[in-house]
């Protein structure tokens, strides 16, 4: 693979020098990527292609786009997001992260790429052969980097006043939710697991995406103290001892909350005894982890935790409200109860 590589570059060396003049020519201005490196942008951007997922293509396509889109990775498991952007469907994949069809790219040729922060050499190697390379936060985010990330997309984009209004949205509704729990004594905060998948609970020792999700609804990660890095075994959930227990809603995870419910050994986990085991709403992306929409995943933990306190945020008017502003899309009743697991109990 690295040989045809190798020889692909020698083959279109021409054709390459001739991208990276126009790519530099066409540069508005440059624009710090995650990283903090500055990208040069073009400013006509008619060719996007995605090559990481996990929020990428619903955060490119909130600015206006779908239709650039010449490549990303399969969008498929969400169904909401491809009733709004239904052609995104027959939009062909050339890889992800490390994974990348080097020959089917330069045969794109697109304006800018968007790659994910965990692919370094990758992106790298598209960068060198003269694309204008973005690199977005996917898998590292907080909550500070997203908005600002978001930010940057609407200058990509042309878009800056609906960046700044999705963001604003953002801002007030974690005021809010810190209004509204501000009188909830330290002793009555509920402890918070979430991560559980494939039989196993993944967590590292440094903040993430975990603990700006949980004490952004007012909860403790229960894991905060874990001094491991990488997998722990179902048994540390009786450790825990969590009052509540957060599972990302996937087809692929085979320790989803329904199991984690049923499982003889949990049953006098908190969590489980009291029937606080839910997994993570599903709309144009997950909502327990980074998208523009994440917000109403911590407005939806929010309720949870602290039902009486929340009890005059409408979840549902916020979504609805949400998906007309944002995507000019209103929802049905029907849709918005797809975003949330049939609870069998």
């Amino acid at each position: 693979m690295k040989k045809r590589y190798v020889t692909l570059l020698f083959l279109h060396v021409a054709s390459i020098v001739t991208l990276g003049s126009e790519q530099v020519l066409e540069c508005a201005k440059p624009l710090k990527d995650y990283f903090g490196k500055e990208v040069c942008i073009p400013d006509t951007i008619d060719k996007i292609v995605i090559t990481c997922y996990g929020g990428a293509s619903q955060e490119v396509t909130l600015f206006n786009n779908a239709h650039l889109i010449a490549a990303q990775p399969s969008v498929s498991h969400f169904p909401q997001f491809l009733r709004l952007f239904p052609a995104l469907r027959e939009i062909p994949s050339i890889g992800s992260f490390s994974d990348v069809n080097i020959e089917e790219l330069m045969k794109i040729n697109p304006s800018i790429v968007f790659v994910g922060a965990t692919s370094l050499r990758t992106n790298e190697n598209i960068a060198e052969i003269g694309f204008s390379v973005y690199t977005l936060g996917i898998g590292r985010h907080d909550i500070a980097s997203l908005l600002e990330e978001l930010l940057h997309l609407g200058v990509i984009f042309h878009e800056e006043q609906k960046a700044h209004k999705i963001v604003d949205y953002w801002q007030k509704s974690l005021s809010m939710i810190t209004q509204r729990i501000q009188n909830v004594e330290p002793k009555d905060k509920k402890r918070v697991l979430y991560g559980v998948g494939s039989g196993k609970s993944n967590f590292e020792a440094k903040r993430n995406w975990n603990d700006e999700f949980i004490e952004a609804a007012g909860g403790i990660n229960a894991a905060s103290e874990v001094s491991i890095k990488g997998e722990a075994s179902l048994e540390s959930l009786i450790v825990w001892n969590p009052d509540v227990i957060i599972t990302t809603r996937s087809s692929s995870n085979k320790s989803n909350a329904e199991t984690l419910r049923k499982t003889p050994a949990l049953q006098h986990v908190n969590a489980v005894r009291t029937h606080q085991v839910y997994e993570g709403p599903v709309g144009t992306s997950w909502w327990d982890r980074p998208s523009p929409e994440s917000i109403l995943g911590i407005l939806w933990l929010a309720k949870i935790l602290y039902p009486e306190e929340t009890a005059d945020i409408d979840l549902k008017q916020e979504t609805l409200s949400f998906y007309e502003t944002f995507y000019a899309y209103r929802l049905s009743d029907e849709e918005y109860a797809d975003f949330f697991e049939r609870r069998r109990e």
